[in-house]
């Protein structure tokens, strides 16, 4: 299993952390430990003094592939929800600063959250799919799959001309705007077309 992971996808988000926005996706990858398997807690890592939520759209391939062809993409993934990809900003910054990769900040063990899935064929309209976060029931994170700069077609696309997708890798897709900093003790549920996909307390 590989989790593909994009870098602002959304223009908005771009700006807010003051990032330049790129001409084609920004691709880093996260390590199969960085998955919270279900029923498990999560903890706010020793080392980041600034733990950061990033709700994205999660997409599961369901096909091996190859240099897929943009208008062939569709077939190889065939389920949605919504995720975390968290974030330790201060070391990002940090490595940013330095021009060094951004593992530490970004793929380290428990990282990426997913939530259920939910097959694409009962998504009514799949080219403008609505996703959030609730932290303390207060939404703090909103977006629309039909703001993204690149979409799930072309995301599959470009990854496979540098990777193998295999059956059950899974591509974060990008955050929106909104992106904020978590704390012990905040609950954070994600929602994907209003429909509770995945709930956690950070410990």
């Amino acid at each position: 299993m590989k989790i593909f992971c994009v870098g602002r996808n959304y223009a908005a988000h771009a700006k807010e952390l003051g990032n330049d926005i790129p001409d084609e996706p920004v691709i880093f990858m996260k390590p199969k430990s960085a998955l919270l398997q279900p029923h498990t807690p999560f903890y706010y890592p020793e080392f980041t003094n600034e733990l950061h939520y990033e709700c994205e759209l999660v997409i599961r391939i369901s096909k091996n592939g190859k240099y897929i062809q943009e208008k062939f993409a569709s077939k190889y993934y065939d389920a949605i929800t919504a995720g975390i990809d968290f974030t330790a900003r201060d070391i990002q910054n940090e490595l940013k600063s330095k021009g060094l990769p951004w593992e530490k900040a970004k793929a380290w063990d428990n990282s990426a959250v997913i939530g259920k899935w939910v097959p694409l064929a009962d998504v009514k309209n799949k080219k403008d799919i609505n996703f959030g976060l609730y932290k303390n029931k207060e939404l703090v994170q909103q977006g629309h799959s039909s703001s993204m700069m690149h979409n799930f077609d072309s995301l599959v696309s470009y990854i496979s001309n540098f990777f193998s997708v295999n059956i059950g890798d899974v591509i974060f897709t990008g955050t929106p705007e909104g992106v904020g900093e978590a704390v012990v003790g905040d609950e954070l549920e994600g929602i994907l077309e209003d429909v509770s996909m995945f709930k956690l307390e950070v410990k």
